[in-house]
């Protein structure tokens, strides 16, 4: 029974190793990026979340669609403190306000390939763009990415968010204590990496929390412009690298 156990764990740790990269492609029409900005201490947006977590069994899921969920730490003073609260978001969030995407910086905030929208809220879809910037293509194997994208003599940068699903926090303080949430597109790691030719060869980022399951998403986006040219994404075959680990 052993030796059987030790054939069979030889065999599985094989076809791993011998896995094959998993291969991500937008296509040339403009895939849109769905982007929540959110807080677990903002009472108006579980709703929002609500309608996102609807589009994990959603058929344009990865091919037509990208949705993430951002969640922005300046309500941590309310009383909880998000614990997937990255600065950063906030940040990314304010960036839309700056160049005249959004009136103000507020949660839940919803952007469809960088504009504030608000369909969510009477349960629209986020209609195509129907643009065709380019094909966003890439690569991940070993957790190294290989993509690229048309530069047309623009310096680009590349966005790479893994995602966390099948995540439930119990609420203890703030404005939705005694709350259970249940949250999916949760962005546990972002980073950002500058190409002047399109063409990029990076790690894939350590997530910062533990999830039942991950998914990736991609975008590029002109240098410091926050507004996404073309995204594309899908779900992690493996467990994510989580940092300390």
């Amino acid at each position: 029974m052993h030796i059987r156990w030790f054939i069979t764990f030889l065999f599985l740790a094989a076809s791993a190793a011998q896995a094959d990269p998993l291969v991500l492609n937008s296509g040339k029409p403009q895939v849109t990026l769905l982007e929540l900005y959110t807080s677990q201490g903002c009472s108006s947006c579980p709703p929002a979340e609500r309608w996102l977590n609807e589009l994990t069994d959603s058929n344009d899921l990865w091919t037509d669609i990208v949705p993430v969920a951002l969640h922005v730490d300046y309500w941590d003073y309310l009383g909880w403190e998000d614990p997937f609260a990255i600065p950063a978001n906030s940040e990314r969030q304010r960036s839309y306000a700056q160049h005249n995407r959004a009136r103000t910086v507020y949660t839940p905030g919803m952007f469809v390939n960088g504009r504030e929208w608000r369909g969510w809220i009477y349960r629209f879809s986020p209609r195509a763009s129907g643009q065709a910037p380019g094909i966003l293509a890439a690569s991940i194997e070993n957790s190294q990415l290989q993509a690229s994208f048309p530069a047309k003599d623009t310096e680009l940068e590349l966005h790479v968010a893994v995602l966390g699903f099948d995540i439930a926090t119990q609420v203890k303080r703030g404005e939705n204590r005694n709350r259970t949430l249940q949250q999916e597109f949760v962005t546990l790691a972002h980073a950002v990496h500058h190409s002047p030719n399109g063409h990029w060869s990076v790690p894939v980022p350590e997530a910062t929390q533990s999830a039942g399951r991950y998914g990736i998403a991609l975008w590029v986006s002109a240098a410091g412009n926050p507004v996404p040219l073309q995204a594309t994404g899908g779900w992690l075959p493996q467990p994510a690298p989580i940092a300390g680990r």
